[in-house]
């Protein structure tokens, strides 16, 4: 059986919603979007040097 006073002894809250929200938005994560962008320009660039040729 549990021993709800012992668990609650244990309970350790999670971040809060604030601190999660914090700790998201401090990392510069590169998202889809940031990805094809970066494609995008590659294929800009290829297209570009096999003009030249």
């Amino acid at each position: 059986m549990l021993n709800y006073e012992e668990e609650l002894k244990k309970f350790e809250p999670c971040l809060d919603v604030d601190e999660v929200e914090e700790a998201v938005y401090s990392r510069d994560l590169t998202d889809v979007f940031d990805l094809i962008r970066e494609m995008e320009k590659n294929q800009r660039l290829s297209r570009y040097d096999e003009d030249d040729e």
